[in-house]
């Protein structure tokens, strides 16, 4: 046992409403990478959030090489060499990417002042394994969520930590981002840290873990050599029953055109924009981290203003100048940041997704409770959404079911044009199979579907057709037939067409 470096043993923790653990036990060896996996609301991050000294445990004991915990907190834990990077970033948004990384830890120069060229190189000094090109100076909110996640692996690396937290690392990253991560993890396991590693994407643990345990509703279910399991056992013991289709794509007859955006261009972000979707169709946007994707439907959503283009809805031309409008005109947008842009976290399930549809259930300015009661109880079983009541604050839902509860504010709004913008990023397999379950149902309803996603085989599985974005601009458009993830690799990376010079996108942009 003297290569146990972490032993948690009968962790146990309530919130309101919600058992969130069970006595629950867990260890990690020096130098190995435990994979932690279970449905969202199995109990993951709860479970790290009570290491990182976040949560107090109800119950249980935690043991740090041999030692047991006394001191609990933030603080104690990191002095103690834990280092957790959340799956919800821990970044001051206001702050730039070397003061979030050195924050509290800043280099000081004789007379007390911080020694901002050690900082700034030092920084670069972390950044440069990711091969990214981030400015030390720049503001975090002006980051992509990919290039925030880069600076939350740095900041944890920086500390030099021997036991290493990762949840869900590559959910915002794509392609050689994802390799980059995954050759740190190997160099950091030679060199003796031990990594709790949580994700999702199951194809990547594989390619990282030693060991994997998996948590169902709060227990655990198993802990097992990663050689002794497959991929389809891992999913059994995560959601209780066989798996029996990954993605449940099916024939809906396609309709006559819902939206067309033609030449839409805005400076530094797209270029001459080009597309249609048409009634019961799923779309399928995709394109490295960068490409520019999530620019594109923001500024068809009016969060950005065009600097050219048109569209139209029902063969109309519309003018859509902020989001108000967008919504007028039958479009809503599922967005990628769900904590910042999709949900307001201390309010109920109730306020939130009801949020589209007060303008039309009101009165002289009063609200029809009893009908927005009944509306939302019905979404609530629909959807499945796991909560004990629709009075629920939303902060409490795991993060799966905070993506139904979006999911439900702009169902009940009754869009023609639904934008998801990396929709089952973060969720697991069991409830990926709900959402897209959920986007089929409102194509068979007639509506259009624009699906953005870094995840290639969701899109090549579910969409109708697949259009590739490379450097702001849509380079390639495939019928479902006719793509593979090779091709589509190929022009997502540029390789398959002479670029030239490309529209710049401004540094730090949305994916």
């Amino acid at each position: 046992m003297d290569d146990i470096v972490l032993s948690m043993k009968g962790i146990s923790k309530s919130f309101p409403g919600v058992q969130a653990l069970k006595s629950v036990d867990f260890d990690l060896k020096k130098g190995e990478v435990h994979a932690l996996v279970g449905e969202n609301g199995a109990g993951k991050s709860t479970l790290m959030k009570i290491l990182s000294g976040l949560y107090r445990a109800d119950e249980g004991e935690i043991w740090l090489k041999g030692k047991k915990v006394t001191t609990r907190g933030i603080k104690a834990m990191i002095d103690a060499g834990v280092s957790v990077i959340y799956q919800e970033l821990n970044l001051i948004r206001q702050l730039s990417v070397a003061e979030n990384i050195f924050i509290g830890r800043e280099p000081m120069l004789p007379g007390g002042l911080i020694d901002w060229r050690k900082m700034y190189s030092d920084v670069r000094t972390l950044l440069k394994p990711f091969n990214i090109d981030i400015n030390p100076r720049t503001k975090v909110y002006m980051l992509s969520p990919a290039y925030q996640q880069v600076v939350e692996i740095a900041k944890a690396l920086s500390l030099k930590s021997d036991i290493l937290v990762m949840d869900e690392p590559t959910a915002p990253l794509t392609g050689n981002e994802v390799d980059k991560l995954f050759e740190i993890i190997h160099n950091l396991k030679g060199n003796g840290v031990s990594i709790i590693y949580i994700s999702h994407r199951l194809e990547e643990i594989p390619k990282v873990a030693d060991r994997v345990t998996v948590l169902r509703d709060g227990e655990k279910i198993l802990t097992k050599p990663l050689a002794e399991l497959t991929n389809a056992e891992i999913i059994k013991h995560m959601v209780g029953r066989t798996l029996t289709e990954q993605y449940p794509k099916i024939s809906i007859p396609i309709g006559e055109e819902v939206m067309r955006v033609e030449g839409l261009s805005k400076k530094g972000y797209c270029s001459n924009v080009s597309f249609s979707v048409r009634k019961g169709e799923i779309v399928g946007f995709t394109g490295l981290v960068g490409a520019g994707r999530t620019e594109i439907m923001q500024t068809i959503y009016g969060r950005m203003k065009k600097d050219a283009g048109r569209i139209y809805i029902d063969g109309k031309e519309v003018h859509i100048h902020g989001v108000r409008d967008a919504v007028r005109k039958g479009i809503g947008l599922i967005p990628e940041e769900r904590k910042h842009q999709g949900l307001v976290l201390g309010l109920s399930v109730q306020d939130n997704a009801t949020m589209t549809i007060l303008d039309k259930e009101s009165v002289f300015g009063f609200l029809k409770q009893k009908k927005l009661n009944a509306l939302v109880g019905k979404m609530i079983e629909i959807m499945n959404i796991k909560t004990p009541s629709a009075r629920q604050l939303v902060r409490y839902l795991s993060g799966g079911n905070q993506q139904k509860v979006i999911l439900a504010k702009w169902f009940l709004r009754n869009c023609k044009v639904y934008i998801f913008d990396e929709p089952t990023r973060g969720i697991d397999v069991g409830a990926k199979v709900e959402i897209y379950k959920l986007m089929q149902n409102l194509a068979k309803e007639g509506a259009g579907v624009i699906m953005v996603s870094s995840e290639l085989p969701e899109v090549l599985n579910m969409s109708d057709r697949i259009e590739v974005v490379f450097g702001g601009r849509i380079v390639k458009e495939f019928r479902r037939d006719e793509a593979d993830s090779e091709t589509v690799m190929e022009y997502a990376l540029g390789l398959r067409e002479k670029t030239g010079q490309q529209t710049p996108l401004v540094a730090g942009a949305e994916s």
